[in-house]
């Protein structure tokens, strides 16, 4: 039988792997994400964002992340992007717009490049 080599999952360049440890820092971020799904608790986090987030178990880092919709960062902490998103729809952003800012890009620029093909990691496009 093969021996299995470990998962080389943090050297991907501009990538955030969604790994069990990031599921366990970012479930308590993930289950509020996922209440934005229901009308009557997307309407109480817009009429108070703060108070709302603060009945979850969230860091503070998490909740500031959530504050500042800095979706790059709520990845970084625990944040699956398709909970993410949740956040985002209840902000009337598209995902297009959401991966457009992720990449550094105009949602115009990123339709482009997602048009020609996507965009090559820098270790082949080199």
């Amino acid at each position: 039988m093969p021996s299995r080599q470990p998962l080389k999952s943090n050297d991907i360049p501009g990538t955030i792997v969604f790994t069990g440890e990031l599921a366990r820092r970012g479930f308590g971020l993930n289950q509020f994400c996922m209440s934005l799904m229901k009308p009557h608790q997307r309407a109480r986090f817009k009429s108070g964002e703060r108070a709302y987030l603060d009945e979850w178990p969230l860091g503070e880092a998490q909740k500031a992340a959530v504050l500042a919709r800095d979706y790059g960062r709520l990845l970084e902490l625990g944040g699956n992007i398709f909970f993410v998103l949740k956040l985002a729809a209840t902000d009337g952003k598209s995902t297009q717009s959401v991966a457009a800012g992720l990449a550094g890009q105009s949602v115009e620029d990123y339709a482009e490049m997602m048009r020609a093909g996507g965009r090559k990691p820098a270790v082949l496009a080199a």
